[in-house]
């Protein structure tokens, strides 16, 4: 599924489940923090950790954000 396609969705569903906006949102923040750390041309070790962090906290999100879509999908078909 697109990202665009599952902007869609959540904004689509987002009234009726608050997490699966939550979730979006928090995928999102730790997009824009990826992105501003990997622009440094030059990293701190400090840095390299909390991109490596937030990555994986970006990975555990968008699970759970693909597991919210699918059991919405199922269940409205």
């Amino acid at each position: 599924m697109v990202r665009q396609d599952i902007q869609q969705l959540v904004e689509k569903h987002a009234d009726q489940d608050p997490e699966l906006k939550n979730l979006w949102e928090e995928h999102m923040l730790y997009e824009k923090q990826i992105e501003k750390i990997e622009g440094k041309a030059y990293r701190t070790p400090a840095e390299d950790q909390q991109l490596k962090m937030l990555k994986k906290m970006k990975l555990e999100g968008k699970t759970r954000l693909h597991d919210k879509i699918e059991k919405l999908l199922a269940k409205n078909g």
